[in-house]
């Protein structure tokens, strides 16, 4: 396939596009933009292109990307560079301006909406902001919006890149156009060697290895504390089930009740927001007593555990993951017992908090298979065993003080993706003011 058929068929496909994304803005809420002038590459109403202190572009598509990408931009910010933030959907944009809340309100961060794939809005964009270079957080590859780039003479790189077996078969049958999209980014920076090889045949070049740079997520501190602090006052033995996708809570609730002691307190913390009013009716319907954290003291200083009758506490916020795994004893990690590829690991092992994962990890494959190998991670088959594994971890309290051990070394040992992905752009960030 050549880029103009490419094109043709994104037009003819654009009306199906934009009905899946209003069905998913009813569904999660927030403001999607998906008419706005953003949307087709004009600027932010207001704001001028400053030829001086061009923006370095980060594109992060979603939540998780977004969340990813934080050590980076915090980085970036550090040096006295402005940043351009780009997201697809609401949530990463909302967790965007949640995490640099202080950098918008100074104007050295602007956040807008990355533009459809159609030539026209991407020569717009790029017209319009003129970025120093772009970074495209993990694999994020539109082929217009790569070409246009190269054409406005705009360097690019792939960072923190995974590329899975299922992405390579993508690639290849995408044919011509997906290959001149990966061969005409300037530099990517792959997670692992494995992503590096795939990233390698499927036309991507040059190809290094820097690391993940989710390892470099600093949990905020008073987060943690806070978490601690609940745990205290639980005085019960907590498990986190975390990051839980579509069709995953259902089976949860009912190996909690299964599991048939109401001593253990259970987290049930959804992945998106727009699934936190379900989540909760599952748990209603299984007849769990619950509370729900939104109704907290965020501080945790409130004066009485949660009630004898609570067999689980809904995770119904945005942004405190910190707290959640803090306030844990275990984690059971979602989006791996659908055949989803699993949620991030590593921020539960920068708590300090052991992890039980389900049999889909293909999005964290190494990170998974090398956690395991630490003995920060174990992996199970199904819901059922994840909450009987993590009760049998809970009892054994030589086995989860070593496991603690080894999530928190296993996480510093992997530190400074960062550090290096910074490092490995200095060819194209260094020359300030040009």
């Amino acid at each position: 396939m050549r880029r103009p058929l490419y094109t043709l068929l994104l037009r003819l496909a654009a009306p199906l596009i934009w009905l899946w994304m209003a069905r998913r803005a009813r569904r999660a809420g927030g403001e999607w933009g998906i008419f706005s002038k953003a949307r087709f590459g004009h600027p932010v109403e207001g704001v001028a292109t400053d030829p001086v202190t061009r923006p370095v572009w980060v594109h992060a598509v979603s939540l998780g990307e977004t969340r990813a990408a934080q050590p980076l931009i915090a980085a970036l910010l550090a040096q006295g560079h402005k940043v351009l933030l780009t997201h697809t959907t609401a949530t990463g944009r909302e967790e965007g301006a949640r995490a640099f809340a202080d950098a918008i309100a100074a104007r050295q961060l602007l956040q807008t909406w990355l533009p459809y794939d159609f030539p026209a809005s991407t020569d717009r964009f790029i017209q319009a902001y003129r970025p120093r270079m772009g970074l495209l957080i993990e694999r994020e590859v539109w082929p217009n919006l790569l070409a246009s780039a190269r054409y406005f003479k705009i360097p690019m790189a792939m960072v923190s890149a995974r590329f899975s077996d299922s992405a390579l078969r993508q690639a290849r049958n995408m044919g011509h156009v997906m290959k001149e999209a990966l061969s005409g980014i300037d530099t990517v920076l792959a997670q692992t060697s494995a992503d590096a090889t795939r990233l390698r045949q499927a036309g991507a070049s040059p190809v290094r290895v820097t690391g993940n740079i989710k390892f470099d997520v600093q949990l905020p501190e008073a987060q943690i504390a806070a978490g601690r602090r609940w745990h205290e006052l639980a005085a019960r033995p907590v498990i986190a089930v975390a990051s839980t996708r579509e069709g995953e809570d259902e089976p949860f609730v009912a190996a909690i009740k299964a599991q048939g002691s109401d001593n253990t307190l259970f987290w049930l913390i959804p992945r998106h927001p727009q699934r936190f009013g379900s989540a909760t009716e599952t748990v209603r319907r299984g007849g769990l007593g619950f509370e729900c954290r939104s109704d907290m003291n965020r501080a945790c200083e409130f004066p009485t555990p949660p009630a004898a009758g609570t067999r689980v506490m809904m995770g119904d916020t945005l942004g405190e993951m910190g707290f959640y795994y803090a306030a844990s004893d275990v984690a059971i990690i979602g989006g791996s017992f659908a055949q989803l590829g699993g949620q991030n690991l590593i921020e539960s092992c920068a708590a300090g908090t052991p992890v039980i994962f389900g049999p889909h990890t293909f999005n964290f494959e190494q990170a998974a298979e090398d956690a395991i190998a630490a003995g920060a991670a174990i992996r199970v088959a199904d819901p059922q065993e994840a909450v009987a594994a993590a009760l049998a971890l809970i009892a054994d309290a030589p086995r989860l003080a070593q496991m603690r051990a080894a999530a928190r070394a296993w996480g510093q040992g992997h530190a400074g993706a960062t550090r290096r992905t910074v490092d490995a752009l200095q060819t194209w960030l260094a020359p300030r003011g040009s």
